[in-house]
């Protein structure tokens, strides 16, 4: 399915338009994509508000499913951003920029975040474009932590397993797996494995946002022990995903401490084990 073609056709013919350019995955080197990959379009036009209002973007394919938004700030200038899941399964992140920064990229000492991951010009109706740099492809690498940074995220990992036996005790199922899936894994446990990665790759690996490619990623030890911390709805199969969690982020933050010259937190790991132990221990809350 050819769906550049049609877009290419409808911005030639958009007046508003003045260029869109192709980004992200499909604009990348090496992807990689699948047949479930995202278009993510910036369209440069010269009246943001008015363009939003009269949701042009529509027009560009028929059957739009469903949809969601935002706004956000690329050099001072506002813009808006609209995802939109058509009838036969495309989707497209509209990414609507005023036509300004078509110059104010050009000057920029380095290209937007959302440009530099990869991108390519498909309408450039004046000429704009010529000014701006080759992506590097460097952008969303993680840098290096700073010993303060790894010591936050080791902080924030053991600080969220207390609300995990907290809710556990408590029977409160849905709480607790928010506290473990999402505080505990996608926000500790995932930069903790993505720094070790990193570590075999001279930082120049590029993680998929929150946690896509991981398992693909990560050598088959790492990758059982990550899949077997995700479980079902039992009380009991949660406390031992708790502690498997912990298990391994243990192993992987000492890792990376020993690699970077840090020093692994060991007594925070020992006072908050012990506290999930004794509120495991506890008889479970009837009220």
């Amino acid at each position: 399915m050819d769906v550049l073609a049609p877009l290419l056709a409808w911005a030639e013919a958009e007046p508003a338009v003045r260029a869109m350019v192709l980004t992200s995955t499909r604009a990348r080197p090496h992807g990689p994509v699948d047949a479930l990959s995202d278009y993510d379009v910036i369209v440069l036009v010269d009246d943001v508000p008015a363009f939003v209002a009269r949701e042009a973007w529509l027009d560009a394919r028929p059957g739009a499913l469903a949809r969601w938004g935002d706004e956000s700030e690329r050099l001072g200038e506002r813009t808006v951003f609209r995802g939109v899941v058509y009838a036969d399964g495309i989707k497209i992140d509209w990414s609507i920029w005023p036509e300004t920064l078509l110059e104010l990229v050009a000057a920029a000492p380095e290209l937007p975040d959302q440009l530099d991951v990869g991108y390519r010009v498909l309408l450039d109706k004046e000429g704009r474009t010529a000014g701006w740099t080759p992506a590097t492809h460097r952008a969303h690498i993680p840098q290096p932590p700073t010993a303060g940074e790894y010591r936050a995220v080791v902080e924030e990992f053991w600080w969220s397993t207390t609300y995990v036996a907290k809710s556990l005790w408590r029977g409160e199922v849905v709480h607790a797996k928010f506290a473990l899936d999402t505080d505990a894994k996608l926000g500790a446990l995932r930069p903790m494995l993505e720094w070790l990665l990193e570590l075999d790759r001279n930082w120049s690996w590029k993680p998929g946002a929150y946690g896509r490619g991981l398992e693909q990623a990560l050598p088959p030890d790492l990758r059982a022990e990550l899949e077997a911390t995700y479980v079902g709805t039992g009380i009991e199969e949660n406390w031992e995903a708790l502690f498997r969690t912990a298990a391994l982020f243990r192993r992987t933050a000492r890792e990376v401490a020993d690699a970077l010259g840090f020093d692994y937190p060991q007594d925070v790991d020992d006072r908050v084990t012990k506290q999930l132990e004794r509120v495991r221990a506890l008889e479970p809350n009837r009220t």
